[in-house]
């Protein structure tokens, strides 16, 4: 049997951070702009483009299905769709690498037309729940057979006579329910999703965006419904990518903890089901300016400069979690620096992502140094106000976030930090090595 090959890489203290970064294209904002893009009939033009490894995963797979794309420059891609319900059956496997996002929104896409396709992915997504989504799309119509557990390979049937449905999402996942408002666009007549806990909403502001029938209806508990109809045609359009909130986390967080920094990150998207950590860091007593607040795409922007600050611990409040669900790691590192304890809790998704990453959080932690309580649903961090022990290697486990956290936190700790591997940082932030460097930091 072949030895995997690892990238390792370690990250120690130094200077401060300080200039200007640029954070990539917004990934979930990427994948939307490619499906949505297939789905008309006519010349989508998408720019700021995350051309990172899922993405480029998901521009393949529209390809398979019959759209074209085409690159024209940096950031800068071209669709041509075939309309709702034209996709063509694809003569081969759509692997999605590292990516829940792309296959779990390419199948609610493709459920409601009358084709077949296998998915699969990298071995770490071939362990995640793909159940959660198939099982509400055949109430469409789509029929499906997977491995055991409902893991990939998968093979989706989209059906020929789609029905539209109500539903209520028991899940907290953006990704389900925005699998099936993409499953309704091929479904005759009103489909209704009903969600009690809010989460991303950039499938609802890009359908509108891309002419259709969205509707949402605030309910008394708290939650919504959001109205689509279906049998619609979409009509093509430019789509503008803001910067990518969760890409930026790790160079605010960077700027935070290591003393002496002040780092400028323009044009970061702040849709306010993404803000949760720049909430959380504020109320943790972060140096945290926004300025130029724009709008971008049918999205809200705008600059973020963060100069290094004493952090305290907080009590961060489980209803956050669905607004900074992929920022917990980083979070995570910005608490073990604060001081006195934090508490985070309502996290139990983070065990099905591409790794068990409240475990992964806590056993690093631990290995730099860190008190760590793992809780049933979270964790209690105790903080190492001026600096993590650090001196550890960290596993990632495939996992591109825990990767990154982690070197985040070499930069500030007392002794280097290592990652094993971080060759998978390139299924979401290819230029993070780079971009860490341009500022300062001492990566090698």
């Amino acid at each position: 049997m072949s030895k995997v090959s690892r990238t390792p890489l370690t990250a120690r203290r130094g200077g401060a951070l300080r200039g200007e970064a640029l954070a990539p294209g917004d990934k979930s904002i990427s994948h939307r702009a490619l499906i949505l893009g297939a789905m008309t009939v006519g010349e989508t033009r998408i720019s700021g483009l995350l051309e990172a490894g899922d993405i480029l995963n998901t521009a393949k797979a529209m390809r398979q299905f019959g759209a074209e794309v085409t690159r024209v420059g940096v950031g800068e891609w071209l669709v041509w769709g075939t309309g709702v319900g034209g996709w063509g059956q694809p003569e081969a496997d759509l692997d999605f690498g590292n990516s829940g996002t792309g296959s779990r929104l390419v199948m609610g896409a493709m459920a409601t037309t009358p084709i077949s396709a296998v998915f699969t992915g990298d071995e770490s997504l071939r362990k995640r729940p793909m159940r959660r989504v198939l099982e509400p799309l055949t109430n469409f119509g789509a029929t499906y057979e997977a491995g055991a557990g409902g893991l990939m390979p998968v093979t989706l049937h989209g059906t020929d006579r789609p029905i539209c449905i109500d539903y209520e999402v028991t899940v907290a996942s953006a990704q389900v329910k925005s699998a099936l408002l993409l499953a309704a666009l091929g479904a005759p007549g009103l489909t209704r999703i009903t969600q009690r806990a809010l989460t991303r909403d950039h499938t609802e502001h890009m359908l509108r965006a891309f002419g259709a029938d969205v509707r949402v209806e605030p309910l008394q508990d708290g939650g919504e419904r959001i109205c689509v109809m279906g049998e619609v045609e979409l009509r093509p359009g430019r789509i503008v990518v803001p910067r990518d909130p969760s890409s930026a986390a790790f160079l605010v967080v960077a700027a935070l903890i290591v003393p002496g920094s002040e780092v400028f990150i323009p044009g970061v998207l702040l849709n306010p089901r993404r803000t949760g950590l720049i909430e959380t860091l504020l109320q943790m007593g972060a140096d945290i300016s926004i300025a130029d607040r724009r709008e971008s795409g049918g999205e809200d922007t705008g600059d973020l400069l963060v100069r290094h600050s004493e952090l305290r611990g907080i009590e961060v409040p489980p209803e956050r979690a669905p607004s900074l669900i992929d920022e917990y790691p980083i979070l995570a590192i910005a608490a073990a620096n604060a001081g006195g304890s934090t508490a985070m809790r309502g996290l139990e998704e983070l065990r099905l992502k591409e790794s068990d990453r409240l475990l992964a959080i806590v056993h690093g932690l631990r290995a730099c140094g860190v008190q760590v309580e793992e809780l049933e649903d979270g964790m209690m961090i105790h903080g190492c106000s001026g600096g993590l022990p650090g001196g550890a290697t960290i596993g990632t486990h495939m996992d591109h976030r825990i990767a990154m956290s982690f070197l985040v936190a070499g930069l500030a700790s007392r002794a280097p930090v290592t990652v094993d591997d971080v060759s998978m940082i390139a299924t979401s932030f290819p230029e993070f090595e780079p971009l860490m460097r341009s500022v300062g930091a001492q990566l090698s």
